[in-house]
Formats: C-alpha cells, structure tokens, sequence
C-alpha cells in the first residue's frame, strides 16, 4: 500500500489470526471473544449484531431488518443474504386511504410503516448456513451485557438523547428504552432486562422463538394497539431468502453487493460509469469529488427508479450493470460543470444503522449490516422484551404506479448494503494466501451505513483503496461528501475537512454545497474495512464518527 496523503489519526490494525470492527468497542470485544473460541466470521458477525442490538439500540436490533455477505475461504464463493421483511399481508393502499393518511408518504413513526422484523432470522440463517458453534454460545455476550448493564459510549448516548426525545418519550412502552424518560449518558450503566430474556429465548429455540409465542404475540399485541395491522401469520409465515449476489468488475477487483431489494446496485452502477475515468488523483482533489459526485447522481437516478422487491417487478439488473450503459451514462457528465438535469434520484440522507466486519483467520469473512432505521425505527417496544420496532415501510411509494408502490407480503426498498470485494483467480494459483486454490481470493470485507449515504460511502472508500492505496484507516478518516435532497441539482452536504480550495473550485463547477461539523457527521455514513492481502494479512480500519473500533485476536 502506498503512503496515505491525508493523515489517519488512527493507525490501522494488522493481524493473521482474525479481525472484527464495529462501531461499538463492546461489540467489537464480543467478536473476538467468538473467534478466540474457535468461531469463525459467521458465528462472531452475529454476535457482534447481538451485541450491537444492547449497546447501540439507537441504530439497529432485533426489531430491523439485516443482510449480510459471506466469503467462503474454502469455496472462494460469495453468498448473499437478504434478512429483509415484508409488508403486513393487510396493508394495502386503499386502506391507507380509508384512514384518511397522507397521499404522498406515511408518517415516519406510524404503526403501518411496521414491516416483519427480518434481522432475528437472517442471524440464525447465517449461523445455520457458515456457523460453527452453538446458538447459545454465540448469544452469551450480548446476553451478558443485556443483564449486567453497559457503560454508554459518548456518541451513541448523544443519538440516544436525541432517539429518546424523538420517538421514546411518545411511542407504546419506550420507556423501557430510557433510565425513568430520559437518555443514558456517557459513561452511565444502562441495563436492559427484556433484551436479554428475548436473546435467551432466541439462543434456546432459534427463530421460532421469536416468530411465534409469546414474543410474537407481544410484537402483534403492540402494534394493534397503535393502529397497526400486522398479524401473528405475517410472524410466523416469514423467511430470509439466500440469493445470488450482483457484482461488476473495478480495476482488476470483483465488487460484490446484495441484489435488490437492497439498493447495492447503485454502488455497480457508480463504480462502473467512474471505471471510464483516471483517478489517479489526489484523494480530495476537486476534480476526484465533482466526478464522483456526477456519477452518484447518475446512479441514483437509476436506482430510485429501479430497485423494488424483484417478487412484485422485473428489474433490468444485467442492463443497468452492462458496461455499454455505463458508457453510454458516462458520456453525460461534464467533466468541468455539474449536472442540472437529472430528473430522478437525487437523495435523502439519514443516518439509522450499524455496519461491521469480521474476516477470520482462515480468511473467510462476513460483511453484515443491521438496521432499525431512522434510529430507534418507530420507537415502539414489545411490551417487556427490550427492542423497538423499525418503520422501514416508511421507505414504500405511496403512488400505484412505481415499482416500490406499497402493496400486501412486499419487500420495500432497502437502504441497508453490506459490500465484499474479491481478486481475480490467478491463472497458476501463486501468491495467493494459503488455502485460496485457483478460486477468487478475498481482498475486502467492507461498508458504509446511513441510508442513502451508503453507496456513496461504498464508492467513496473503495476509490480511496484503489484507486488512491490508502490503508483502511486512512480510507475510512477521508472527509466524504453526501448528495441530500430530492430535487435534480440539490445540495451536496460536505465533510468539515475538505481542503477550502477543494470546496471553493467545486462551487464554481456549480455544485451547490453546505458544510457539516460536529455530531452531525454522522450523516457520511460509518463504516468498517477489513483488507486480506495475499499472504493472509489482514489490514482493519474503524470510522471516527462512531465509537467503536478494529480489534485483532
């Protein structure tokens, strides 16, 4: 790797033997606790979502949804799962008329934006599928941590304040969340009771511990109560679904993303217009952001339209990923002025969801991501169980017309999207880490969370890996930029740390920009990166703008 230009305030962290990063130390100890035991990535990537679901509820749980990426050392094959829910079988848009909601989109927090919680069986699938030990070994530190308490970690008691006033303080038995209405501060011990007796009950009896009986009857029980229609049968008749992961090729590497529902192709998409360029820039350089800003808009205005639950409509993915499309988009961006006629898919940021990565010492690893959304979600809890539940519907089109139109059993669009990255085979099999064979070697286990901030995060750090040779500290710590609001030619939110002459050229191509500082930070997104190269050396990186870290076992 070459030396970084911009200055890492943390060193990246090197090991053979296994590497977790989250964004919590807790949950990040939690995995290597798993992989000192003799568990691989699959076995402490759940543990770290277990964990996770205790020491940061402001942005992920049981209640959300999950997808995840798993390099199989052995295989050399990529595997994706879509841990995703659906909608109740009893919504529908007539019945949203008929209570007289907003034409154009539900209220944020409203019980109808409650899809099936799909994280509880997309993390016993993947133990199911790749794991190697016992249910209740994977669920015992988060299960400890539940019961004995935790001390808050400062940016997630900041989020929490800001979730307990948001959502707790108002939705059915969010107190629950709270020490007696208020947020947990930093450094204070918070206990949470009823998530550790739901973890016991899912380490005891798997998915159907949750899907049906009495967490199942709690779940149903309080969404009636607030005015929503999900029922038992939505429960119990839910499944994740392991599908065939979409993939393009970037400069000699297989870039690897969940297919929709999951919007990871606007990533592919981004990658392959912005493989057309030479970057062989300097990182923040103007003329580096003002392409990749262009192509993010490009790819958005595809992918808004595009990504839907593929049950209910036929997505072009071979077409939108084809390589003469990304010619053909290529070939609207002006290289020295911004687009302004780009009528569809401009973003909303937001920030909702906890992104980690584990690879192991064997070199298989897990790419996973969990999410509530919008924080806390709906901020609404099971009656003594210790978890809210997401309002991911919220992501539905209320217009009958477009392919994510909210119907009956639909998957929404997804924001959510782990990403995994491979090297090509080698024709003689050399210099490839022991154990690879002639297959695809794994080169990089990596995300960016934070709604629609994340495929722009995917493309902003891989670049910064490729086409730049950061190490993945480096990579993570670059000031990034976030495309925000929906209107073509909208506003581009910039990273307190772009160089001001990087910021003042980008204003004269016509880029609209307004700075970010402080915790609001949060809006680009916090991901994790863990590098494999071919010797078996892992190289992790952990984002500043959350708690956590890379651990090494």
């Amino acid at each position: 790797m070459t030396q970084p230009t911009f200055l890492s305030r943390r060193s990246p962290v090197y090991s053979k033997r296994g590497i977790v990063a989250t964004s919590q130390p807790l949950a990040t100890a939690a995995g290597i606790e798993i992989l000192s035991k003799g568990g691989n990535a699959a076995d402490a990537a759940v543990a770290c979502a277990a964990a996770l679901n205790v020491t940061e509820p402001t942005s992920t749980g049981i209640g959300g949804d999950m997808f995840a990426l798993y390099f199989d050392s052995q295989t050399q094959q990529v595997t994706a799962l879509n841990g995703s829910g659906r909608a109740p079988s009893a919504l529908t848009l007539d019945r949203l008329k008929k209570e007289n909601l907003p034409a154009d989109e539900l209220p944020p927090f409203h019980p109808h934006t409650i899809t099936v919680p799909g994280a509880c069986a997309g993390w016993c699938d993947l133990i199911e599928k790749h794991g190697s030990l016992s249910f209740t070994g994977i669920f015992a530190p988060a299960i400890r941590l539940a019961g004995e308490g935790f001390p808050v970690a400062p940016i997630t008691a900041h989020f929490w304040a800001r979730g307990a006033d948001r959502q707790l303080k108002s939705a059915l038995n969010g107190r629950e969340l709270t020490i007696d209405g208020r947020a947990p501060k930093a450094g204070e011990i918070f206990r949470n009771p009823g998530l550790a007796k739901t973890l016991e009950v899912v380490a005891a009896k798997k998915a159907g511990g949750f899907y049906q009986g009495q967490i199942a009857e709690s779940i149903v029980g309080v969404i009636k109560e607030a005015g929503g229609c999900l029922s038992e049968d939505d429960l119990a008749s839910h499944v994740s679904t392991w599908e065939s992961p979409i993939s393009v090729d970037y400069r000699g590497y297989r870039v690897y993303e969940c297919p929709p529902n999951g919007q990871g192709i606007t990533a592919l998409i981004a990658l392959n217009i912005l493989e057309g360029f030479d970057l062989a820039l300097t990182p923040l350089s103007a003329e580096k952001q003002h392409l990749m800003i262009e192509v993010m808009r490009l790819a958005f205005a595809d992918a808004k339209w595009h990504v839907a639950d593929p049950a209910f409509s036929k997505i072009p993915i071979a077409e939108l990923l084809s390589k003469e499309y990304a010619d053909e988009r290529r070939r609207l961006i002006n290289t020295r002025h911004a687009s302004r006629n780009i009528l569809r898919g401009t973003p909303v940021a937001s920030s909702n969801t906890v992104y980690l990565s584990v690879v192991d010492g064997t070199g298989n690893a897990c790419s996973f991501i969990n999410s509530n959304y919008m924080g806390f979600g709906t901020g609404i809890v099971p009656k003594g169980w210790g978890f809210t539940l997401q309002n991911r519907g919220h992501n539905f089109s209320l217009d009958p017309n477009h392919p994510n139109a909210l119907a009956p059993n639909k998957r929404p669009y997804h924001t959510i999207i782990p990403a995994m990255v491979t090297r090509h085979p080698s024709p003689t099999g050399r210099g490839m880490a022991e154990g690879q064979g002639e297959g695809e070697s794994l080169y990089a286990s990596y995300g960016v969370m934070g709604g629609f901030m994340q495929p722009q995060g995917h493309v902003q750090v891989l670049s910064a890996l490729v086409d730049n040779g950061l190490d993945p500290q480096s990579a993570l710590d670059l000031p990034r930029f976030c495309i925000d609001v929906e209107e073509s030619g909208g506003r581009v939110a910039v990273e307190e740390g772009m160089p001001k002459e990087t910021m003042d050229a980008l204003q004269k191509m016509g880029h609209p920009l307004y700075e970010v500082k402080g915790y609001e930070r949060a809006l680009f997104g916090r991901g994790q990166v863990i590098l494999r190269d071919e010797f078996g050396v892992l190289c992790g990186g952990s984002d500043p703008r959350a708690d956590g870290y890379a651990g090494s076992l």
